[in-house]
């Protein structure tokens, strides 16, 4: 991926993670006036403050999107074999799922959260790899799974380990997890408007 397309793709998370949590935010203030975030309760919570820790949020989930690219190059070269790769990220995904499960169960912040959350992380998740597979090919079933549910699991782990409350944690993982779902949905667009540009630019004959 080019500079360009690179700096697309950043300041478009960006936009969109501002984007959800002035959505979410909204959301959770009519739910619950109280609502406070990261110290900005004093402030209300205002459509300028919710856009700009959307902003950070957006920054933070493609840090950690490229994150995984660069983890799954270095296992690929590691492992050798796509298959033992897979493996380990089909099993981590599934303890990761379990784990915010147990977290939430620790905490002990209501009698739903701990199994509701984790179930419809792993559904949407699904969705998103579905749309994914149908619009690529089965080889990237395994690592939109493990980016949908491991990566948003590690990415809200602030909001998950603090002190903090059911709405907190929402308003948080909620738009780590669009942003994801939108960077890798986004990808294999870039890359293939990339590789098509490539080939024009290599097939225009020499003046």
């Amino acid at each position: 991926m080019n500079l360009k397309r690179w700096f697309f793709l950043f300041w478009s998370s960006m936009a969109v993670g501002a984007f959800v949590c002035v959505v979410t935010g909204a959301i959770m203030q009519l739910a619950d006036p109280e609502f406070g975030f990261l110290g900005f309760k004093a402030a209300g919570f205002n459509v300028l403050m919710m856009a700009m820790v959307g902003l950070m949020i957006g920054a933070f989930s493609q840090m950690g999107f490229f994150a995984y690219l660069t983890l799954n190059y270095i296992a690929l070269s590691v492992f050798g074999k796509q298959y033992l790769w897979n493996a380990l990220q089909g099993y981590t995904t599934v303890f990761a799922a379990i784990g915010l499960g147990y977290l939430l169960y620790e905490k002990h912040l209501n009698n739903w959260f701990f199994w509701v959350l984790p179930l419809l992380l792993v559904l949407l998740s699904a969705l998103v790899t579905q749309l994914k597979v149908k619009q690529t090919n089965k080889s990237a079933l395994v690592p939109t799974m493990f980016l949908m549910v491991v990566i948003t699991f590690i990415e809200s782990w602030p909001a998950i380990k603090g002190d903090t409350n059911v709405l907190a944690i929402i308003f948080m993982i909620v738009p780590l997890f669009v942003c994801n779902a939108y960077q890798i949905m986004l990808m294999h667009r870039l890359t293939k408007k990339e590789a098509t540009d490539s080939s024009a630019v290599a097939a225009k004959p020499v003046a």
